[in-house]
């Protein structure tokens, strides 16, 4: 039994760790690429990117890309590119962060009140009330478009932020994932509150919120990265190029460019990454106590 038991785990470790290589190894290439030059570069991947190059021949000296992971000469004249000399990076920047971060505020604090209400209060409706929010939830962002094209035409908020800020901040995927974790919370704790008299307001603010702390860092974590990586909805109602975020950058630079398309891909996942190494236990806490399972 012991060793069929240690057999297995060297399984689950072994697929584990094969899995972990695979993910991270776009990853390591990405920031290890945007160390070297753009010769070294062009040395390694011309012959499948670039379209100029001839078909084969016996005559051909290499047509193959040479993959290699560590730079020959580390440089950082590609950050320097991409911080300095190309200023339209940092703007971009600027505008994620002015979509990102008012949606992960905004809808912190509409999920969290929404939440509550659906877990602890009770009300005429509230059930199918819900089951509209998992209906809208379970939509594709295709079936909304439409609706949420023509609405903020007509409030003419087309080509602003606000077009994109307001429906992130109604998102229905924070309440759900808030209503499970704040379900968990024993309901004696809220009638010990109302016995000292406690009110609604205040059994939010210092029973529910300091207990769902980890959901709700959860929730902002995996709002956050939803929306930093957001493509469709700033291609559709951002016509501006000066008001779209970095995401849709990455997507037209150039192909003589390559370096700094490695380096501001790197740039781009610094923020992401860091967020989720800072705040790694609330996610796994939050999303093991809220019932969520990938």
């Amino acid at each position: 039994m012991n060793r069929n038991h240690r057999i297995k785990n060297i399984l689950h470790v072994t697929v584990l760790l094969v899995l972990a290589v695979l993910f991270m190894f776009p990853l390591a290439v990405t920031v290890t690429n945007s160390f070297m030059s753009e010769q070294e570069i062009a040395d390694n991947y011309d012959p499948v990117t670039d379209k100029n190059v001839s078909s084969y021949n016996d005559d051909s000296a290499n047509h193959f890309a040479r993959f290699q992971l560590i730079p020959d000469v580390v440089v950082l004249k590609q950050y320097y590119n991409v911080l300095i000399k190309k200023t339209q990076f940092l703007f971009m920047f600027w505008n994620s962060v002015l979509i990102t971060f008012p949606i992960v505020i905004g809808q912190t604090i509409v999920a969290t009140l929404a939440a509550y209400a659906f877990a602890k209060l009770k009300f005429r409706g509230r059930d199918f009330l819900f089951f509209l929010y998992i209906i809208v939830m379970l939509m594709p962002f295709q079936v909304t478009l439409v609706p949420n094209y023509l609405m903020a035409g007509q409030l003419g908020l087309l080509n602003s932020h606000w077009s994109i800020i307001l429906p992130g901040i109604f998102s229905t995927f924070g309440v759900f994932l808030l209503k499970q974790y704040m379900e968990q919370i024993p309901d004696a704790y809220l009638e010990a509150a109302r016995v000292d008299g406690a009110n609604q307001l205040q059994i939010f603010l210092k029973i529910i919120l300091p207990m769902s702390r980890s959901g709700i860092a959860a929730m902002a974590i995996l709002v956050f990265i939803d929306n930093w990586n957001m493509v469709e909805q700033p291609l559709i109602f951002l016509q501006d190029a000066a008001k779209q975020p970095l995401s849709l950058y990455l997507s037209r630079i150039i192909d003589g460019e390559k370096g700094v398309a490695f380096a501001a891909s790197t740039l781009y996942m610094m923020p992401m990454l860091l967020n989720f190494l800072y705040a790694e236990k609330y996610l796994l806490e939050g999303i093991r106590l809220s019932g969520i399972k990938g």
